[in-house]
């Protein structure tokens, strides 16, 4: 059972305790990412991910790295277009260690002048190896081109320019303003009550901020978009092909989920693979894919294959999305694929930290965290109209451009 509690500087709480493990999970959701950077703030939001480990008023980097690992556990941290995450695991026994330890790196870094100048040759190295993964950075240039001119469309990371031009008083600023308590979410999953947990928080986490600042998030327009062909040193072409997708709010999104499992979902048995990887055996990385995001989204098939085989692929991919879009799915077929997407879902919720993650975002995104019971029950109310809907909406080839790295 998930249960709730707000501290008295606004931080939301959400705990669903677990007494078949002997982990504890805790995550500090904060609503702001890549998309939330000013111009001139580009990569900030990813840079500071690396940084606020790097020392606080009271700890040294070496002390705040080895503060959970020196007892087994860990300490981690993920930033998107839309939310940064910072969490630890760790043995239930040590939940007060993680939760000061959190509470230490969120509102008390310093940032040490030395450290941030190591860190940035650190997130140069990250940049250069996406720059090495033609199959990664070519999902960079598609969001440049499907949200341009707007910052949805700024690569996480930034450029090599971008971050080495960043400096100790532009993290300040960031953190300043974005990481204040009225933009959190502390998520939780362990053996031990909300009681426990919120009387730790309250002695570490009622911390306030003066700075109050209103999300103020700008809905991307509609721009132009069209085919383009970059010419690379490779040994394979890669594509992808896509366009806009479904907001958060999108009353089909389920169902655009539904479909594009079944178009190009993890399975194996998905229409992609069966119909183009296996029959014909043309790429070895073919999928789909859905971005959502809390007022837009893409959707994308992304594959690689020899040069000589690129067009007769894409020609392939796009009958198999206009069958999606002009045939309906018969009562066999959609039940199959409700099971198929449910049964993902129930395996997924198998790891704890993943639940705890699942339900941190959920309230930071929705305000509400639905339990696994009423997720599966709507995607079983999903209708053979939905699908047809939202594929001729979303997914038709004509609703689509491409972005090619072809081999020199």
């Amino acid at each position: 059972m998930i249960e709730e509690a707000i501290l008295n500087n606004g931080i939301q709480v959400i705990h669903e305790q677990n007494t078949y493990t002997k982990v504890g999970h805790v995550g500090v959701f904060i609503n702001v990412g890549s998309r939330d950077e000013e111009k001139g703030e580009e990569g900030v939001a990813h840079y500071l991910e690396h940084v606020i480990f790097k020392g606080t008023k009271k700890r040294k980097a070496f002390h705040v790295l080895s503060r959970l690992d020196s007892v087994g556990g860990e300490l981690n941290a993920y930033t998107t277009k839309e939310e940064t995450c910072i969490y630890a695991s760790f043995p239930t026994e040590y939940l007060s260690r993680s939760l000061e330890l959190l509470s230490d790196i969120i509102f008390h870094s310093n940032f040490p002048k030395q450290e941030l100048i190591k860190e940035k040759e650190v997130v140069v190295e990250e940049i250069n190896s996406y720059k090495d993964s033609p199959s990664d950075l070519i999902f960079d240039e598609f969001d440049q081109d499907l949200f341009k001119g707007h910052p949805l469309g700024n690569d996480i990371l930034g450029t090599i320019q971008q971050v080495q031009s960043i400096n100790r008083s532009d993290v300040i600023s960031f953190v300043k303003k974005h990481y204040v308590p009225e933009k959190m979410v502390i998520s939780s999953i362990g053996n031990y009550s909300l009681k426990k947990l919120f009387s730790y928080l309250e002695r570490y986490f009622e911390s306030s901020s003066d700075y109050v600042q209103t999300q103020n998030r700008n809905r991307p327009k509609q721009v132009s978009t069209k085919n383009k062909t970059i010419k690379k040193e490779l040994n394979q072409s890669h594509t992808i092909l896509g366009g806009r997708g479904c907001s958060v709010d999108h009353p089909f999104k389920n169902s655009l989920l539904l479909a594009n499992n079944l178009l190009g979902g993890p399975a194996m048995n998905s229409r992609l693979n069966l119909n183009i990887r296996e029959r014909f055996g043309l790429t070895y990385m073919l999928e789909s894919n859905c971005a959502i995001y809390s007022d837009c989204g893409s959707f994308s098939i992304y594959f690689a294959t020899d040069p000589k085989s690129t067009y007769r692929v894409e020609r392939l991919v796009k009958k198999e999305l206009l069958k999606l879009c002009e045939k309906s799915l018969g009562t066999i077929q959609l039940s199959q694929s409700k099971k198929q997407v449910k049964g993902h879902l129930v395996i997924s919720m198998e790891s704890n930290l993943g639940v705890m993650l699942s339900n941190g975002k959920s309230k930071l995104l929705f305000n509400k965290v639905d339990t696994l019971d009423e997720i599966l029950e709507n995607f079983e109310k999903i209708s053979t109209h939905q699908i047809l809907e939202v594929a001729n909406e979303i997914m038709h080839p004509e609703k689509l451009f491409n972005l090619t790295y072809q081999v020199k």
